[in-house]
């Protein structure tokens, strides 16, 4: 059996345009997943984009002066959805979940969010950076247009950093890796062992808070880093495909389970909980 898949995305996700929780339920059946999460995006920061950076048709509402806001999550239309899925699949266990982005710098809005919503799993994540102009914040993929590879990876780590110490309440750090979906394809080949220090800083700070880490399949996650997240002490892992589409549920597990047990992380008694150290 594969293990929950603990970050998908539907369509009350604003950017997943194919998303649909009904028919990721289905898929989630066909496969034998024991139970899927919800985390639907709270993407807090707008993004200033590149002169003449196009986005999708269905985005451009979300446009002004060259800004995009992402809009809040419908709440009320996204817990109807739930319930409903979970009515006519009750042999799948369906979370409900946010991914919260960037939540120390949005900690009102962010506490005010998870106060009303009522989660089942929390994620926390980073997918913005300041713009090298100081004009407000962009896609940290962007920053791979002026800045070198490598800064791109350790400023993001080292905001990951401070969002573990200055945001507690979360459980689940996504895609550690984020940026590396986006390493150039004419840049030096990305290999973690460049950025050695700055992931042991990030996995010893997410131990020490007692959270767990997401092993992301979208880029699998490199077996270095979940063997360095074992000996920096960490304790649990989820899997995670990221899907935005049904097709894309729980892509690549296979491979992340295999890795998974050859570092020393098994499954417990609980077809839905964590992962933790065997």
């Amino acid at each position: 059996m594969l293990p929950p898949d603990s970050h998908v995305h539907s369509q009350w996700s604003w950017d997943a345009l194919a998303g649909s929780m009904e028919a990721t339920c289905r898929r989630a059946l066909e496969l034998g997943l024991p139970s899927v999460a919800f985390t639907e995006h709270a993407d807090l920061t707008p993004w200033t984009l590149r002169p003449g950076e196009e986005v999708p048709q269905e985005w451009r509402p979300l446009l002004a002066d060259g800004v995009l806001t992402p809009p809040a999550l419908d709440l009320d239309g996204y817990r109807d959805c739930l319930e409903s899925c979970r009515q006519r699949h009750p042999d799948l266990r369906i979370l409900s979940g946010i991914e919260l982005s960037e939540p120390h710098w949005h900690t009102s809005r962010a506490g005010a969010l998870l106060g009303v919503g009522g989660f089942e799993r929390v994620l926390a994540s980073v997918h913005s950076a300041p713009a090298i102009d100081g004009s407000g914040f962009t896609e940290v993929s962007t920053r791979y247009d002026d800045q070198p590879p490598a800064d791109v990876v350790r400023a993001y780590l080292a905001e990951t950093v401070r969002l573990i110490e200055q945001f507690d309440a979360f459980e689940v750090l996504a895609h550690i890796d984020y940026p590396v979906r986006y390493w150039p394809a004419d840049a030096k080949p990305y290999d973690p062992f460049d950025f050695e220090e700055e992931y042991r800083h990030v996995l010893r700070c997410l131990a020490a808070a007692d959270k767990v880490l997401e092993v992301n399949t979208r880029v699998p996650l490199h077996p270095q880093v979940l063997a360095w997240w074992r000996e920096e002490g960490g304790q649990a892992i989820t899997f995670a495909s990221d899907a935005h589409d049904p097709g894309a549920l729980a892509r690549g597990f296979a491979d992340a389970v295999q890795m998974a047990e050859a570092t020393g992380f098994r499954p417990g008694r609980d077809p839905h909980a964590f992962w933790g150290r065997g």
